[in-house]
């Protein structure tokens, strides 16, 4: 989708099916269905509650900025059962890819 190599690296992972997976995105959780193919983490994070270490899972979803311009908190993206809604969206360096914070 980018002409950058960057770019096309990012179409290749989210498109092979042992690392990418479908995703309908929804604008404010409600907007039209949009489909496509995401890279999703759930990397474990470490939080404290009250002088407590706690292990949090998180979800990390990766998108590629060709595909999808703008991210805003509370938009959604359904991965399959789960339902994940956007907290935060950040820009890689490159300007490639959305790395996209959820909640479940």
């Amino acid at each position: 989708m980018s002409g950058t190599a960057f770019g096309a690296a990012m179409d290749v992972l989210a498109a092979d099916p042992n690392i990418g997976t479908g995703a309908i995105y929804r604008a404010g959780g409600t907007g039209a269905p949009v489909p496509m193919r995401v890279v999703r983490s759930a990397p474990d994070r470490l939080g404290d509650a009250f002088g407590t270490n706690l292990i949090q899972a998180s979800d990390v979803l990766t998108v590629a900025i060709a595909v999808l311009p703008s991210i805003e908190p509370d938009d959604t993206f359904t991965l399959g059962a789960a339902t994940l809604t956007v907290q935060h969206a950040e820009r890689d360096a490159a300007g490639i890819a959305w790395r996209v914070f959820c909640r479940r």
